[in-house]
């Protein structure tokens, strides 16, 4: 099932030009356009954004939000379980100030007078502010340098950067399912392995081999990661990762 742009706008409570801008940016993508040039949106093109406007909730800006969300590491329960915290002090400052405000108007009626410090229950920011510091340091730590190379490259590029770098990783996986049935050793296999990582140093970070022997695992040790991938072909993940460590043990790691 597809989306409209206008129908994900009212969904999300964003504008239209907002969703535009994204799209502009590379941040959350269309799954489709139509030849009238029409945004088609998917179930996972609305899980995307439903992460942005929770890294928008506290504080992240659009890059920092892109880089995160396209570090192979990023991971989206970790995510949701902090946003959920977050919403919650946000929750409990919005019920004392709920509760000083009916205060007030007790005491406006005549009831008893409120003392300095009541008056202001419930407006001190500074725990929220404490969380948001704190999690937006966690993300920077447990992405690294990825996370830094990922952002300054990122930056930069245009819509039609992205359609051209999209296309690019497309046509190497492309490349490896279509010699499948010949292993994962096969040279036509190897041969896309290695462009799937020099696509990675080309266009976001220096993938060492320790790194993309890493994502190796992750592509089929996180059910996200494989559900995605397999989109391409039933069973690709596993195929991917047998072939990736192939080609690290090719290249002279032990793994």
């Amino acid at each position: 099932m597809t989306y409209k742009v206008k129908d994900v706008a009212a969904l999300a409570g964003v504008s239209v030009r907002t969703l535009h801008h994204y799209d502009e940016i590379g941040l959350v993508v269309p799954e489709s356009v139509t030849t009238g040039g029409h945004r088609l949106y998917s179930a996972h093109s609305l899980e995307r954004l439903q992460q942005v406007l929770f890294f928008k909730e506290i504080g992240f800006s659009l890059e920092e939000i892109k880089a995160v969300l396209d570090s192979p590491g990023f991971d989206r329960k970790h995510a949701l379980t902090a946003h959920k915290e977050l919403l919650e002090q946000k929750k409990r400052r919005l019920e004392e100030i709920i509760e000083t405000v009916s205060q007030t108007i007790q005491s406006l009626d005549g009831g008893k007078a409120m003392s300095r410090d009541d008056m202001f229950n419930g407006f001190d920011m500074k725990a929220i502010e404490e969380h948001k510091t704190k999690y937006a340091a966690e993300a920077r730590q447990k992405y690294g340098d990825a996370y830094e190379a990922t952002e300054r490259r990122t930056n930069k590029y245009t819509k039609d950067d992205w359609a051209r770098i999209h296309a690019e990783n497309e046509a190497s996986n492309a490349k490896i399912i279509a010699a499948m049935d010949r292993g994962p050793s096969d040279p036509q296999v190897q041969e896309g392995v290695g462009e799937l990582r020099s696509h990675i140093t080309r266009y976001y970070y220096d993938c060492t081999l320790d790194i993309f022997r890493g994502l190796a695992d992750l592509y089929v040790d996180d059910p996200r990661f494989t559900a995605n991938i397999d989109k391409n072909k039933p069973g690709y993940a596993a195929f991917l990762r047998e072939a990736m460590i192939v080609y690290c043990k090719n290249q002279g790691l032990g793994v």
